[in-house]
């Protein structure tokens, strides 16, 4: 970090990633001020710390502070950021932040299109519990951590590298996780060509020598990329060969369990206290950082035993008269089809989804892709788009989806413009027995809450 800088101010601070960073900075001795257009609970926990925070955006906010930081989210003409400008204050990236602590420690960073919120939580979770005491920066909130980040003593430092806008190049890890590719974010890339190019330098930030990739080989662009770096890596796979594997998979209601093999030698049994297939992955990949950070397996089992998952990924609401409601952020078509198999693995009486698209550009762009993601779901349910900032595209909406869903399944989909309806229709619908999953990276997790709160209320 800038040893020349004591005073910092966030523009969006509560958002996932500015959040994070900023209570590692409080925690390391700055002064933190920040701003944001509502008071969220990441705001509290930051005012509980220590920083000061303003609700809305003006040029007073940044009048005694050394530097800002802001996220891809932050425009050019934000007046904070128009001032600081002026004043000649210096303006740091999220990334940036994140790269400079990482310089600071034995970096390891997950990368992916799914699965990097879970993973990043399993392997700090799995270090924190060997004794390793490291810094920890993720994008979900963890029960142990009461948030989403601590500043740790240890050598190591875990966290989340975020693809979406292709910062994540700016790291350079001591290990580096892979654990998928997608088509997603092409408002930024354009091309696959692109996506691939990005995580391949990703992968190239790896020290030659001592660096260590970590790649699922279950994804097909994943294995290409590995036959095209020139640095070290261990792959890992449920569904494919790779040098760590997992086999005789149980799912055993929410729990899975699954016996480790590295190049044919058996290692020993993981339980998995979080349902699905992908996290399965999702935990292979911990082992294989335990493993290549000399963790014993032991150890490492323990570790991910202890995971009981992140707020916002198969996130239980509530459970109201054999209702079970359940939350989770899958937005892009291969987490939905993903997430909704592993709550058809619970064997719900029936599997009720409630979908809140994100994004005009990825559902205009990935329509047919969403049209055959919903099929594990017996009752499926659609809303309208949540913009997350983009201005409308016409004929897009979620109506699309219904619409797609029904063409390509034959079955019948329900759309309900306006969510704040949605919860009033699941409670004439629902019995016991049922799985309600609200899916999407809005605010769809509000239905989930409001049905629990009226079939309490029943």
């Amino acid at each position: 970090m800038p040893t020349n800088i004591t005073r910092i101010h966030f523009i969006g601070i509560g958002g996932a990633g500015m959040s994070a960073i900023a209570k590692i900075l409080l925690q390391k001795g700055y002064t933190v001020t920040g701003s944001d257009i509502t008071k969220s609970e990441a705001v509290h926990r930051l005012e509980r710390f220590g920083a000061k925070v303003f609700i809305g955006h003006c040029r007073e906010n940044i009048k005694d502070v050394e530097a800002i930081v802001v996220s891809t989210a932050i425009t050019a003409d934000n007046p904070e950021v128009v001032a600081a400008r002026e004043r000649g204050i210096k303006i740091f990236h999220r990334s940036d932040m994140v790269a400079m602590l990482m310089n600071e420690a034995q970096g390891i960073a997950v990368a992916g299109a799914h699965g990097k919120t879970t993973t990043t939580s399993i392997i700090a979770l799995m270090l924190e519990k060997s004794g390793l005491d490291p810094t920890i920066i993720i994008g979900g909130d963890l029960d142990y951590l009461n948030g989403n980040a601590k500043w740790g003593q240890g050598k190591y430092l875990v966290a989340e590298a975020d693809e979406s806008d292709g910062s994540f190049i700016k790291l350079s890890p001591h290990i580096a996780v892979v654990t998928n590719i997608e088509n997603d974010h092409m408002d930024h890339y354009g091309t696959m060509e692109s996506i691939l190019q990005a995580f391949k330098d990703f992968l190239e930030k790896l020290d030659s020598v001592t660096g260590l990739g970590i790649l699922c080989f279950d994804n097909a662009y994943v294995r290409d990329i590995a036959a095209n770096i020139n640095r070290k890596f261990v792959s890992y796979a449920v569904d494919h060969e790779a040098e760590y594997m997992a086999r005789d998979i149980t799912i055993r209601g929410t729990t899975t369990i699954y016996t480790v093999y590295h190049k044919e030698t058996k290692l020993g049994t993981i339980e998995l206290n979080v349902p699905g297939r992908h996290n399965v992955a999702n935990s292979l990949a911990a082992v294989a950082v335990g493993m290549s950070v000399g963790l014993s397996f032991e150890q490492i089992a323990e570790g991910i035993s202890m995971f009981r998952g992140v707020k916002r990924r198969f996130q239980t609401k509530g459970r109201v008269d054999g209702v079970w409601v359940v939350d989770d952020y899958a937005h892009h078509p291969t987490e939905i089809a993903t997430t909704l198999q592993a709550a058809r693995d619970v064997k719900p009486k029936r599997l009720i989804c409630v979908f809140q698209p994100h994004r005009f550009t990825r559902t205009k762009l990935l329509i047919k892709e969403f049209g055959g993601a919903f099929g594990m779901a017996d009752i499926l349910i659609l809303t309208d788009i949540y913009a997350a900032g983009e201005n409308p595209i016409p004929g897009v909406s979620g109506e699309l989806i219904k619409d797609e869903v029904e063409r390509q399944s034959g079955k019948k989909a329900v759309y309900i413009q306006d969510r704040a309806n949605i919860a009033r229709y699941l409670t004439e619908i629902v019995e016991s027995g049922d799985l309600v999953m609200t899916m999407g990276a809005g605010n769809i997790y509000l239905a989930g809450e409001e049905l629990v709160e009226k079939l309490v209320e029943k």
